[in-house]
C-alpha cells in the first residue's frame, strides 16, 4: 500500500478573480492533461483525445469510490457536470485506489452506477496521474483553463461556491461572454449528506496495522498471524477493539471464524465501515448496536432500525446516523458469516 491517507480538511489554492489569479503551486512545464489523456482504462466514454477538451475548461477531479470524504462531493460534481456541460465544462474523475479492491473495474463500474456518475473516469491504478500532479489528498480538484493552464486546486470536501464561481470565470473568458452567477443548490442523500463537521470527535481509524491507532484488545495486534481476540473491559472515546479469531493484516482484518465482533467508542451523527466480502462473494450478514441496543431512529443507510445488514460488496458502509443529541457512544458490531473484511472507520 502507498502510505497516504485521506483527509477531511479543506487546503485550498487562492480562489482569487482571475484577472489576478496566479498558477497553481503545482503546476508544471507540460500540459497537465497530457498524464489524464492517457492509455489507461476508462469508464463512462471511450478514451478522452486532445481533440475531446480542446478549447474547453477542464475539472479533474482524483477520487476513490470507498472514501467518505470523495462520496460527499458527488452532489456537487454531478450538478456541476450537468449544469456547465453545454458552457464548455468537461469534468473528469481520476479513480486512484486507497484498497486493493478499488483497482477491480468491476468494482468500480459497480460504485458509478450506485453514485450516478456519468461524467468520464480514468482509472490510475498505478498511481501515475496521481504523481504527475505531485497529489497528496483523496478527493483533490484541479482546474485548468481553456488555454490547457492548471489554474487552482482544491484538497478535501467543501469550498464548493468559490469553486463554482471559478468554474464560471473560467468559462466567461473561454466563450468571451457573461456567465450566468448562481450556484447549485444540492442536497445528498445517504452517505452523500453532507456532515456535521461541528460533532464530529472522531478521526478516520484504520483497522490494517499498516495506518492502525488507538486499539485496545489485551495484548495488542498480532501481525498477519490468526489470533483469538478479546474485548477490552473498558474503551475510552476513539478506543476501539476486536473479540473472537480474527487475522489482522496490513490493509485490513479478515474475521476467520465466527462469532466475531469490533467495538468502537466514538462521538459523531455518522459512523462508516469499509468492509468487504469473502473472496468466495458470500454475503455476510452482520448486526449492529449502539450503547448495548438496536439503533432504531439512528440507523445508518445499510442498516434496519433491529441494526441488521448485510456485506455483498466492497465499499464503504453506512452503519450509524444519530437522530438526538451526539454524545458518546458504543458502536459494536456483530458479523454471522466468516470472511469478511474490515478496512477503515470514518464518520460524519
Amino acid at each position: 500500500m502507498t502510505d497516504l491517507s485521506r483527509r477531511a480538511v479543506v487546503s485550498a489554492a487562492s480562489l482569487l478573480p482571475l484577472a489576478t489569479l496566479v498558477a497553481s503551486p503545482r503546476a508544471y512545464a507540460a500540459d497537465p492533461l497530457t498524464p489524464v489523456l492517457g492509455t489507461q482504462p476508462w469508464l463512462n466514454t471511450a478514451p478522452l483525445r486532445p481533440a475531446d477538451v480542446r478549447g474547453k475548461v477542464v475539472l479533474v477531479n482524483i477520487w476513490t469510490y470507498s472514501c467518505i470524504y470523495c462520496l460527499r462531493t458527488l452532489p456537487y460534481l454531478r450538478a456541476w457536470a450537468a449544469k456547465y456541460k453545454d458552457q464548455g465544462l468537461v469534468v473528469i474523475g481520476v479513480h486512484t485506489p486507497e484498497f486493493t479492491f478499488e483497482k477491480d473495474l468491476d468494482n468500480v463500474r459497480t460504485a458509478l452506477a450506485s453514485y450516478g456518475v456519468l461524467y468520464p473516469v480514468a482509472i490510475d491504478n498505478d498511481y501515475r496521474i496521481w504523481r504527475a500532479f505531485d497529489n497528496d489528498a483523496w478527493p483533490a480538484f484541479y482546474f485548468i483553463d481553456a488555454a490547457g493552464r492548471l489554474r487552482a486546486h482544491v484538497d478535501g470536501e467543501g469550498n464548493y461556491d468559490p469553486s463554482e464561481r471559478l468554474i464560471q470565470e473560467l468559462l466567461s473568458h473561454a466563450n468571451r461572454a457573461p456567465q450566468a452567477t448562481d450556484t447549485v443548490t444540492v442536497s445528498g442523500d445517504g452517505v452523500e449528506a453532507a456532515p456535521d463537521f461541528p460533532n464530529v470527535g472522531s478521526p478516520e481509524t484504520y483497522v490494517g496495522y499498516a495506518h492502525g491507532q488507538n486499539f485496545a484488545s489485551p495484548g495488542g495486534v498480532r501481525a498477519d498471524k490468526s489470533s483469538l481476540y478479546q474485548a477490552a473491559a473498558a474503551l475510552p472515546r476513539n478506543q476501539w477493539d476486536l473479540a473472537g479469531l480474527w487475522t489482522v493484516g496490513g490493509e485490513f482484518a479478515t474475521l476467520d471464524q465466527v462469532p466475531g465482533t469490533i467495538s468502537y467508542r466514538f462521538h459523531a451523527r455518522d459512523l462508516h465501515l469499509v468492509l468487504a466480502p469473502p473472496a468466495s462473494g458470500q454475503a455476510v450478514r452482520f448486526r449492529v448496536t449502539l450503547d448495548g441496543a438496536p439503533p432504531a431512529g439512528s440507523h445508518g443507510y445499510d442498516v434496519d432500525a433491529e441494526g441488521s445488514g448485510r456485506v455483498q460488496d466492497a465499499r464503504l458502509y453506512q452503519l450509524v446516523r444519530q437522530t438526538g443529541p451526539i454524545t458518546d457512544r458504543t458502536f459494536r458490531i456483530e458479523f454471522f458469516e466468516p470472511g469478511v473484511r474490515a478496512y477503515d472507520f470514518t464518520f460524519g
